[in-house]
C-alpha cells in the first residue's frame, strides 16, 4: 500500500491518501488537545498508544458483528482504513454522568444513571460541538433517517460489548463518543475509540484513567492509557 498525500490533519490524528481510492492512512500523532484546541500539548509515546488501542477496540467490535472502517495496523502508529463518507455528527452514549451532562442538568459527577443516555452532537469545533436532535439531522439534510436510527442502534450495541469487556478489566465505561460514515452504503463505524474519546475510571476507586487527565492538569496522561490498555491485555509497540 503505497502512502500519498495529506488529506486532512485533525488535532491528533493525520489521514492520507493511498493508492486505492477505498483505502486511507491514519496516522496518530502525538498530539494531544482540549476545550476545543485551547490547551495543546505533545505526549511522548500517545501516537503509538491510541493507535494499537484502537486496533483492539475495532477488532473486538468486529468480532461481535459490528462494521468497522478498521482495516490492519501498517506500524506503531499507523493503521490502514477504509474511505467513508463521513456524517457530520458525534453519538454519544452516557452510563455515568460526567463532562457536559453534568454541567447542563445540574447533576453530581459519578451518577449512574437508571438506564444509557444517547445524544447527538453537530461535529463542528467552531461551534463547539453543539448538543442537537434527530429534528435537526432531517432539517438540514445531515443524514437519512435510516441511518439516524441505525446509529442509535449501532451505538447502544458497543454499549453491549464494551461496558463488560472493560468491566472485566476492573474498568467503568463511564462514556464515549462514536462517528459513523458511509461505505459502498453501508453505515460504519468510523474516526476512533481511545481514552481520547471516552471516559473510563477505575471500579473501585474511580480514578480518572482518561483524556480527563490532560483536560484537568491530574498528569500521568499516556502512563494512565498505557495502563488500560495492559489491564485490556494489549501488549504496546514503541
Amino acid at each position: 500500500m503505497e502512502k500519498r498525500e495529506e488529506l486532512y490533519s485533525g488535532k491528533a490524528k493525520s489521514v492520507y491518501t493511498t493508492d486505492d481510492p477505498n483505502r486511507l492512512i491514519l496516522h496518530f500523532r502525538d498530539d494531544t488537545s482540549a476545550f476545543d484546541g485551547k490547551k495543546k500539548e505533545a505526549l511522548n509515546r500517545k501516537g503509538a498508544v491510541n493507535n494499537q488501542f484502537n486496533a483492539f477496540i475495532m477488532e473486538k467490535l468486529e468480532a461481535a458483528g459490528i462494521a468497522t472502517h478498521f482495516d490492519q495496523l501498517l506500524s506503531t502508529q499507523e493503521s490502514l482504513v477504509k474511505c467513508l463518507k463521513m456524517i457530520p455528527v458525534e453519538c454519544v452514549v452516557r452510563n455515568i454522568a460526567a463532562g457536559s451532562i453534568c454541567r447542563r442538568l445540574g447533576v453530581q459527577e459519578g451518577l449512574t444513571l437508571e438506564q444509557p443516555v444517547f445524544e447527538f452532537f453537530l461535529k463542528n469545533d467552531e461551534l463547539g460541538d453543539p448538543m442537537i436532535n434527530d429534528y435537526h439531522i432531517a432539517a438540514f439534510g445531515w443524514a437519512e433517517s435510516e441511518h439516524v436510527e441505525r446509529m442509535k442502534t449501532l451505538t447502544l450495541a458497543v454499549n453491549d460489548v464494551l461496558k463488560p469487556l472493560f468491566l472485566s478489566a476492573g474498568l467503568l465505561l463511564v462514556d464515549y463518543k462514536l462517528e459513523f460514515g458511509l461505505y459502498d452504503g453501508e453505515l460504519v463505524l468510523g474516526d476512533e475509540f481511545t481514552p481520547d474519546g471516552c471516559r473510563l475510571w477505575d471500579a473501585e476507586t474511580r480514578a480518572k484513567l482518561d483524556k480527563d487527565r490532560f483536560r484537568q492538569g491530574l498528569g500521568n496522561v499516556v502512563e494512565a492509557y498505557e495502563e488500560v490498555g495492559q489491564r485490556l491485555g494489549i501488549t504496546f509497540n514503541y
